[in-house]
């Protein structure tokens, strides 16, 4: 018991329901484990596996994990952490959201003992009789007690009725799935107290609530999310993966270690903080490629920033024009994804052609090969057809 309850607690920020959780575990039967995902992006990334991991270790302690994708809920959108109403998403991006879901989180869960359930399949026919009877359990004064609820309304800003039915919806899934524990960001408390008060309500035993910290991406300030541009995703290449894990603030990294990894934090700390940054990228990009394409990962960049040497095995960008604009090849050889970011890079000093800084969009010729440089660690060379 005492080992269980270290490995759960680790990197947690809070358990509600501790002595609960230790009575239900003694109880020596698999729990069920609740985590809700709406498949609002394709891509998953770091900042969700701080959760996906929690997942892993309850089952390898014998427990059956509920995931839980949120196809009707991803409808209205959580407004947890939100200064505005999200967009409505179609159906269609919501499933093909939900199939890339499936397919990424078996890196880190054992299927085996998974279980994958659509909040769809009990909200739709749940009809307007059952969403009034849900709606009746919360008050407007309860919901405004949310943090991100009360910023809004005295700012000003726009709150849907449908915004405040999120919590309840999410809450009454811990009733269909009879959930024993719910994990989610320490931004989800209120929704997880919710489904808490609603098993009650339905005559469930409540669940045991357990928070885990947002993870700040690579720029080491703001959570990370594809819509900040500092995320990490899981289907990064390892090239791509080692170099954006390299590129985290030192003091960040030991909150990767604990809430990414298993790696014994003492002895963690007990190396140069460069050695230490290079083991993580290579045990995190071992976990979703492999130990050698991660070895190889880190031995590259070694290469590129340690010798200062270009990678021998660079893609080839076949040009149809003797010249052309920096930017515009810059685009066009999927270096940078528009112009703006090219020219953006540019100016930063973040472009070199056969390895000289070019600070300017100027025409270059490419009747010769080339080697073309964008940012630190994107490289292509340059030929002309």
């Amino acid at each position: 018991m005492k080992n269980a309850i270290e490995k759960i607690k680790r990197g947690v920020v809070e358990i509600i329901g501790e002595k609960e959780l230790e009575a239900k575990l003694a109880k020596g039967k698999p729990l069920r484990i609740k985590l809700g995902v709406d498949p609002t992006a394709p891509d998953m990334h770091l900042g969700h596996t701080v959760l996906l991991n929690k997942l892993r270790t309850f089952q390898e302690l014998g427990h059956t994990v509920v995931f839980l994708i949120g196809d009707f809920t991803a409808r209205i959108g959580d407004p947890s952490g939100r200064s505005e109403t999200r967009p409505v998403m179609s159906e269609q991006a919501i499933m093909e959201n939900a199939k890339t879901y499936q397919e990424q989180v078996f890196k880190i869960l054992d299927k085996s003992r998974t279980e994958v359930v659509f909040n769809s399949h009990w909200l739709y026919p749940f009809g307007i009789e059952g969403l009034l009877g849900l709606a009746s359990k919360y008050t407007v004064a309860q919901m405004l007690q949310r943090d991100d609820f009360e910023k809004r309304y005295k700012s000003d800003s726009p709150i849907s009725i449908i915004e405040f039915l999120y919590p309840l919806l999410q809450g009454y899934d811990s009733v269909a799935v009879h959930a024993d524990v719910e994990l989610g960001g320490n931004d989800q408390k209120f929704n997880l107290l919710v489904g808490r008060e609603l098993q009650r309500d339905f005559k469930q035993e409540p669940q045991v609530i357990i928070t885990m910290p947002l993870l700040e991406g690579t720029d080491g300030v703001k959570k990370m999310s594809k819509s900040y541009g500092n995320y990490i995703a899981l289907n990064d290449s390892p090239a791509d993966m080692f170099g954006k894990i390299m590129s985290i603030p030192d003091d960040l990294m030991y909150k990767y270690y604990e809430l990414l990894t298993d790696a014994d934090l003492k002895q963690v700390k007990s190396l140069h903080p460069r050695e230490a940054k290079a083991n993580l990228g290579e045990i995190i990009t071992a976990k979703y490629h492999g130990l050698e394409p991660a070895k190889n990962a880190r031995a590259e960049f070694d290469k590129l920033f340690s010798k200062k040497e270009i990678p021998q095995d660079m893609e080839i960008y076949q040009c149809a024009a003797k010249e052309i604009k920096l930017a515009d090849l810059l685009v066009s050889s999927g270096l940078v994804e528009s112009k703006n970011e090219a020219r953006r890079l540019i100016e930063q000093g973040g472009v070199k052609l056969n390895n000289e800084k070019i600070t300017e969009d100027k025409i270059i010729s490419v009747q010769q090969e080339c080697t073309l440089q964008a940012g630190k660690r994107k490289f292509k060379k340059i030929v002309y057809k």
